[in-house]
Order: structure tokens, then C-alpha cells, then sequence
């Protein structure tokens, strides 16, 4: 398959992952670049159903665009993916025989300087996935205090250097508000010393990714709405998501944990009283990760981290 300008992560690894029937219903939950999903519908017949979601209107109009030649009928939806839920019961879809959720930023957005996601190519900060959202990256940096600016940047990016780059944004934005990505790229290239900076890795790449976290609630209710999801499987159903970071990851981790497990009781209890069953099984025990050649290929293949769970029958 060629892909135009997006490259999926870990694309046959999804797709044999998921285990897609062909008059199947699937969920992916963050459209992007319609990458998977259209590997997704290829394996569908003309009675599968496809539903793709995003908060980015662009995802919806390339999704409406690549999708044109293909048989099986598609949904694409301006959604946040945590309001999953409300679009199925809309469309009148109870259970899905597999979802997928892609949590990383898709490569068109990073490409655009408009968009203001990127510390490589220039443009304003904003970082917005929907563009009809009221707060924007220009909004933290310049309007939040110093203590909160280092709690993001800290916990969402896990930076060392938030207290000192936290500090200067405030000098900084003192003499002249912060209107461009470069203008806080640099910012942070220059306070963290030299010797930290990691070959081959931009030094504000974790600053970049707290803010634009911070800016879309991005882990905000993300176990809650696993859980939820898994709810709307048919048994044998799927549900695959891929995380690119170490928080991201601890969500999905947590949820299939939780979700895995049968019998809660306290130890000394001499049987189980409360009746808990494990609703899914995990697929793989191990974590996928991209293979060398793909990273080779996709340097934002990285961080990529793929886990998979099954529904058990009720």
C-alpha cells in the first residue's frame, strides 16, 4: 500500500492484530491520516462497516477523500475519540468487532507549520487538534504561572530542566509575548546545557509534547474511556492501541490490567464473594514495539508501543 504523506505505525502489526472479519464493524477512534483505516476497509466486504473518528476537521475531509473507491461503507466523524459512545449510539451501533486507537499526533499535522505543533517548522503556537477549541498553546505559555508551566512540563513531558524553562518563559514572555513555535524551540534548546542534548532528538521535544497535551486534555478520562470502550465489544472482538509515550502507555496498561482481572477479593478470604470476571484477555503479554526497519524508515516510529486485548465471552 502507499501511504500519502502519513505513515501508519506498526501497520501490519494493527491489522493482523485486530483480526478483522470481513462484515465486521470497526472503530478507529483517531483517524489521522486514514492510514490504518483504509487497511481496515480493504479487508471489509461491502456489508463491513467502517467509523473513523478525529477532532481534526482535515482528518475528516481526507478520510472523505481516500475513501471514495472503496466498497464497504464508512462514517467519518468530527468527534473528540473520548465521546466514542455517543457516535455509535447515533449510528445506531450497539458493539464493534474491533477498535483501534492511535494516540500519537499524525504526521500531517506535525508538517504544518500552521498547525504549531512542530519545533522544526516554524509557525504559531497553537497546537490545537480541533481548531474550534478555546485554548491554545500561545494560551499556556503565556498566560499560565510559573508553578503550573513546570507541573506540565514536568509531568507530561517528564523534563528535568521544567523548573529552568518554566523560569525563563516568564522572563521572557515579560519583555514580549511568545507568538511562534521557533521562539519557544529556541528557548528551550538554550536552557537545557549542552551536554544533555541526545543525538538525533530535538531538546524541546518534551516541552513540546507537556504543552500540546496540556492544550488537548489528552489524558484526561483516558482509562475511563478504555474501559468503556471494551465495553462496546462484541466477544472475540479486538482492541488495539498504540501509545508514544510513557504516560499514554501507564493508561493503557493500567485499564487492560483492571479489565483483565477476575477475582478481587482481599487474600485471606477462604472464597470469592465478589463475583468479579475477567472481560477481556491480553493478546500479547509482551509489548509490540517497531521493528528496526521501520524506524529506520519512520524516525516518529520510535516511542510506538502496541497492545492488544481480546473481549471475552459475558
Amino acid at each position: 500500500m502507499k501511504f500519502e504523506g502519513h505513515i501508519p505505525v506498526m501497520y501490519e502489526e494493527c491489522l493482523q492484530a485486530l483480526n478483522i472479519k470481513p462484515d465486521g464493524v470497526y472503530l478507529d477512534m483517531t483517524l489521522g491520516g486514514f492510514g490504518h483505516g483504509r487497511g481496515i476497509c480493504e479487508r471489509l466486504s461491502e456489508n463491513g462497516i467502517y467509523i473513523g473518528l478525529d477532532l481534526d476537521k482535515d482528518a475528516i475531509e481526507r478520510g472523505y477523500q481516500r475513501s471514495s473507491d472503496l466498497k464497504n461503507k464508512c462514517h467519518f466523524v468530527h468527534s473528540n475519540y473520548k465521546d466514542f459512545d455517543k457516535v455509535l449510539d447515533s449510528l445506531e451501533i450497539p458493539y464493534v468487532d474491533g477498535i483501534l486507537v492511535d494516540l500519537g499526533v499524525s504526521s500531517f499535522q506535525l508538517d504544518e507549520g500552521d498547525r504549531g505543533f512542530s519545533f522544526r517548522n516554524d509557525g504559531p503556537l497553537d497546537m490545537r487538534m480541533n481548531t474550534d477549541a478555546p485554548l491554545s498553546a500561545k494560551d499556556v505559555v503565556n498566560e499560565y504561572d510559573e508553578t503550573e508551566l513546570k507541573r506540565i512540563i514536568f509531568e507530561y513531558g517528564e523534563e528535568r530542566f521544567a523548573p529552568q524553562i518554566a523560569r525563563r518563559i516568564i522572563a521572557e514572555r515579560a519583555k514580549a509575548p511568545f507568538e511562534r513555535t521557533c521562539q519557544l524551540a529556541e528557548l528551550v534548546y538554550d536552557t537545557i546545557p549542552r551536554k544533555f542534548h541526545q543525538k538525533g532528538r530535538h531538546p524541546a521535544t518534551k516541552t513540546f509534547q507537556a504543552i500540546r497535551i496540556e492544550v488537548n486534555s489528552e489524558l484526561e478520562g483516558l482509562e475511563e474511556c478504555i474501559e468503556k470502550a471494551i465495553g462496546r465489544l462484541n466477544p472475540a472482538g479486538r482492541i488495539c492501541i498504540i501509545s508514544f509515550h510513557s504516560l499514554e502507555d501507564k493508561a493503557v496498561k493500567k485499564a487492560y490490567k483492571k479489565m483483565s482481572t477476575g477475582c478481587i477479593c482481599p487474600k485471606d478470604f477462604p472464597v470469592c464473594v465478589c463475583n468479579n470476571k475477567p472481560k477481556i484477555k491480553l493478546i500479547n503479554k509482551s509489548v509490540y514495539t517497531p521493528k528496526n526497519k521501520e524506524t529506520e524508515e519512520n524516525a516518529r516510529s520510535r516511542s510506538a508501543k502496541l497492545r492488544v486485548a481480546e473481549k471475552l465471552e459475558e
